[in-house]
């Protein structure tokens, strides 16, 4: 099974897996020319039966690392030599630990719009981080206060 993206007819790749933890399954989808997302929810009968086939959706179950390639050919050196600067664009608002890990609770296959929401009530105040304080701020002045 393929999905294909609407706007652009082009196959969507894979993005990232969730398990809600109530024997469901979310498997999102991107498209790699316009970053439209779709996902898929499979209820608990259907993960059941994914799970016991032994498929893994998605592949690789840890996070990639930079240069990874390269580390693994190389016996001996300093991790800080792999790390890549981060990358911040123009105007880009930088996000606490503390946020960071409070979005880390928002369902993945919404993080990232839940993410834009706050980063573009922050860009329209001036606000350059974002902190809980912030986003207990944005909630209210949004009227998300129910969701």
């Amino acid at each position: 099974m393929k999905f294909l993206c609407v706007e652009c007819d082009r196959q969507m790749a894979f993005d990232e897996r969730a398990v809600p933890g109530d024997g469901t399954m979310a498997a999102v989808f991107k498209c790699p020319e316009c970053g439209h997302k779709t996902a898929m929810l499979a209820n608990p009968m259907e993960t059941q039966l994914v799970s016991s086939l032994g498929v893994k959706v998605g592949g690789r179950t840890v996070p990639d690392a930079n240069f990874e390639g390269i580390r693994s050919g190389v016996a001996t050196g300093r991790d800080e030599a792999f790390e890549s600067p981060p990358a911040a664009s123009p105007g880009a608002v930088r996000w606490s630990v503390e946020a960071v890990e409070r979005l880390g609770l928002v369902p993945s296959f919404v993080r990232g719009m839940v993410k834009k929401i706050y980063s573009d009530y922050a860009k329209e105040r001036g606000i350059e981080e974002m902190t809980p304080a912030v986003m207990d701020r944005a909630r209210t002045d949004l009227g998300l206060e129910g969701m």
